[in-house]
């Protein structure tokens, strides 16, 4: 049974998956190196409480309890050691989250449950870091967390049945409605948000629409609750371009990156995160 979650990383997903560990009553660990991140998260948390309890959908005092129960832990060992699932949630850098895999393997219990929350690495592959790989699968949030309801579960080649039963709980009790895919490039919803994406920017760069009209297209034509311009921004362009990149080189040219993303991300344009990518923030 899952009683407490450790999640690694205090960025953007970080702190939304902490926010949906602790409200509905797991024990939660934040996990970063740097205390300011620590503080930041928290802050960020508390915050996000605070706005759940002004719209009314968040009971003060669960939120006062849900705030109770994070700790934070800027070592990776104590932050892990009890708990029984962990989500990372670390920039996309295959070698970092391998390594994090690594030393988390030693620290925890030999029942802990290890997952990623990437987009389109290969959990089979980051699972070769660990020797508990029926007990290593994906679970991929989506931005803003405690805002979205889908979360993508991955199967890789040896996750156990029972390791997917014990994640789709954990979804479903973070009110969230879990699909669960086999692990292949991009797995379902990055492979085809990113196809979308890209060739959103190609029509762009070929000066077919505005970027406001080609997103008003999907919103109104297709019922799509947010453009794929607008979506990239709120993602990061550097991040939809990485993602690209990796698809690009696993099933082919059909997903290279257009020149204006490349650009775009050499000008530091990245999107909301730095106030200018396809809209000004």
């Amino acid at each position: 049974m899952i009683r407490q979650v450790a999640v690694i990383g205090t960025g953007t997903m970080g702190r939304g998956i902490a926010y949906l560990a602790a409200v509905p009553g797991y024990e939660t660990v934040i996990h970063d190196v740097e205390s300011d991140a620590l503080d930041a998260a928290r802050a960020n948390i508390e915050s996000t409480l605070r706005n759940g309890v002004e719209k009314g959908k968040v009971d003060a005092a669960a939120a006062d309890a849900a705030s109770k129960r994070i700790r934070l832990a800027s070592d990776l060992e104590p932050a892990v050691r009890e708990a029984d699932l962990i989500i990372e949630a670390v920039p996309e850098d295959f070698d970092l989250k391998r390594n994090l895999f690594s030393q988390a393997d030693l620290f925890c219990g030999e029942e802990t449950i290890l997952t990623s929350n990437t987009s389109s690495i290969s959990i089979t592959q980051l699972a070769g870091a660990v020797e508990r790989r029926d007990r290593f699968a994906g679970m991929h949030f989506f931005n803003p967390p405690h805002a979205m309801k889908l979360i993508e579960i991955v199967r890789g080649e040896r996750t156990s049945d029972d390791t997917i039963a014990e994640i789709r709980a954990v979804a479903e009790k973070m009110g969230k409605q879990p699909v669960v895919v086999r692990d292949t490039p991009g797995f379902a919803t990055s492979r085809l948000g990113i196809a979308i994406g890209l060739e959103a920017m190609r029509m762009l760069e070929d000066g077919v629409a505005s970027a406001e009209d080609i997103d008003r297209s999907m919103e109104l034509g297709y019922n799509h609750p947010m453009g794929p311009l607008r979506l990239s921004d709120l993602v990061g362009l550097d991040v939809r371009l990485g993602i690209a990149e990796y698809l690009a080189a696993n099933l082919g040219p059909r997903f290279e990156p257009p020149e204006i993303l490349r650009r775009m991300v050499r000008e530091g344009k990245l999107g909301k995160k730095t106030g200018e990518g396809f809209y000004r923030w």
